[in-house]
């Protein structure tokens, strides 16, 4: 691997919209009863962080210059 693997800004956005999914995810489970409204709107969001990524990464923003 580079030194610089993974240190993108796509990377990064990446990243910091998943950790948003799996807490929201996570929070939809912690009811009682668990409402799983909010679990998957956490799912959604965890699947939009790889495509935003995706679609970063190709605009350039996913590699060194």
């Amino acid at each position: 691997m580079s030194s610089h693997h993974g240190n993108t800004p796509a990377a990064w956005t990446a990243v910091v919209v998943g950790l948003l999914g799996f807490t929201v995810g996570g929070v939809g489970l912690m009811f009682d009863p668990a409402k799983m409204m909010i679990f998957w709107v956490g799912v959604v969001i965890v699947v939009v962080a790889g495509v935003l990524f995706l679609v970063m990464d190709r605009l350039g923003m996913g590699t060194e210059r």
